[in-house]
């Protein structure tokens, strides 16, 4: 009797976990009644025929939260989670949760320094509007380009700017010159010292990283001649606010960087909250360089990435 309990059980726990097949199925199938099947079923469960794993994508974020805090230093570190590790579904669900956690900090007064580029965009596309006083939108870094590459710059300060109910405060410059005489020429501009002047002074900077690989966005924009990017290549591994550095977080050419217009990287280390939005297989060691050099407090992320950059 109890072999016959023990085979049916297992048939019937096959059938219902395996199949899909109903308890109704199962019991016309077994030649037995709905109520037997269940209890078929639960016979099996208390042998231990059946055992039941249930992967919580949640704990397991909590863990990997826990984790790059401790490592890198930070504030704050949100794990999304993506079903895929591709970078466009990444960008999706991280660009998601950044403008979720803005909607849950901006303040009445806080000033905003703003990025660009493809996955600042997506976040400004995530944006909900928020009903605050006085917020101050400004460009971080120089948002015009000789290129027809779309950077979606003003987009992007607009949209932020629409966010939060008040007008975007531009920085209308190439955000590198051919010299460096002629940027510290313009930055002494009157108009232009106030906005590069407001970027410094923003409690939230929110900003991503972009690589030295051939199809990053600043190559593609023509600010570079070959030996310069080559130079890029052979000693960076990113950029923040366009300014590249290397894998210890260091600049890796003051010259590129003195022709650089827009906050300077150490300024980032003494915001309220610095704000990296990044992942992607292509961007683990731009972000794990942005982080040794402690230039963000408080990372959006994905699972896969903080998996690579534990």
């Amino acid at each position: 009797m109890d072999q016959d309990k023990q085979r049916l059980s297992i048939e019937a726990a096959r059938l219902y976990y395996l199949s899909d097949y109903s308890q109704m199925d199962i019991a016309s199938k077994l030649g037995v009644s709905r109520p037997t099947v269940s209890r078929l079923l639960q016979y099996a469960k208390e042998q231990g025929y059946v055992r039941i794993d249930i992967s919580d994508p949640l704990e397991d974020l909590n863990e990997l939260v826990s984790r790059l805090k401790r490592k890198y230093e930070l504030e704050t570190a949100l794990v999304c989670y993506s079903p895929v590790n591709e970078y466009k579904e990444i960008q999706k669900n991280i660009s998601k949760a950044a403008a979720d956690y803005l909607h849950e900090i901006v303040q009445d007064a806080d000033i905003i320094g703003v990025t660009w580029g493809r996955t600042m965009h997506a976040v400004a596309l995530s944006l909900q509007q928020k009903q605050v006083r006085g917020v101050e939108v400004v460009q971080l870094k120089g948002g015009l380009s000789h290129s027809h590459v779309n950077t979606y710059a003003a987009e992007t300060v607009n949209l932020f700017a629409s966010a939060y109910h008040t007008i975007a405060r531009y920085l209308p410059l190439p955000v590198i010159f051919d010299s460096v005489a002629l940027k510290e020429m313009v930055e002494k501009d009157r108009h232009i010292h106030r906005i590069i002047e407001l970027g410094r002074q923003a409690n939230i900077a929110i900003f991503t990283v972009g690589t030295v690989n051939d199809d990053a966005l600043l190559f593609q924009l023509g600010y570079f001649n070959d030996a310069e990017k080559q130079l890029l290549q052979d000693k960076g591994i990113g950029d923040i606010c366009s300014r590249f550095f290397d894998a210890e977080g260091k600049l890796c050419s003051e010259e590129i960087n003195n022709r650089t217009v827009g906050i300077d990287l150490p300024d980032l280390r003494h915001k309220e909250k610095s704000i990296l939005v990044a992942g992607g297989q292509r961007k683990i060691e731009a972000i794990r360089g942005a982080l040794v050099g402690k230039y963000a407090n408080i990372l959006v992320t994905d699972q896969f990435t903080a998996q690579a950059l534990l």
